[in-house]
């Protein structure tokens, strides 16, 4: 079988991605002149995003690698994704911010979900998993 393990270059550049996107998302949270119920919605939505995220990318590669998924887990991840996603920008329409505030939060969300989605399968390629070792027992 075709080796599918990622270059080394390739997981920095995702664990790098990840944490930038991270760390400039809460440093804006943290010096925005906005109330502590704002950044904590953001903080949250963010959050959610990335577990969302994260569960969409590893059910959708389930499925394509013939590991059962059910349909409402499957259902569940995309829903999620889509939401975490309507939440920000709803609360970005809704928010006082400039436009480039607006813009930078939308901009390190995007970011943020994309590196999380490249570490975890950076994660699940390094350790060689394949239908066939899911099948074995651990």
């Amino acid at each position: 079988m075709l080796s599918t393990k990622p270059s080394n270059a390739f997981i920095a550049a995702s664990w790098v991605a990840l944490l930038a996107g991270l760390a400039a998302f809460i440093i804006g949270l943290w010096n925005a002149h906005m109330q502590l119920n704002e950044k904590g919605y953001y903080f949250a939505v963010l959050m959610y995003g990335l577990f969302a995220a994260i569960s969409l990318q590893k059910s959708v590669r389930d499925q394509l690698e013939g590991i059962p998924v059910t349909s409402i887990y499957y259902g569940l991840s995309w829903f999620s994704t889509l939401l975490a996603i309507a939440l920000l920008v709803v609360g970005l329409w809704n928010a006082t911010l400039l436009l480039s505030e607006k813009g930078f939060y939308a901009m390190v969300f995007a970011l943020s979900l994309f590196a999380a989605i490249a570490v975890q399968k950076n994660t699940r390629d390094a350790h060689g998993r394949t239908p066939e070792s899911a099948a074995e027992p651990s």
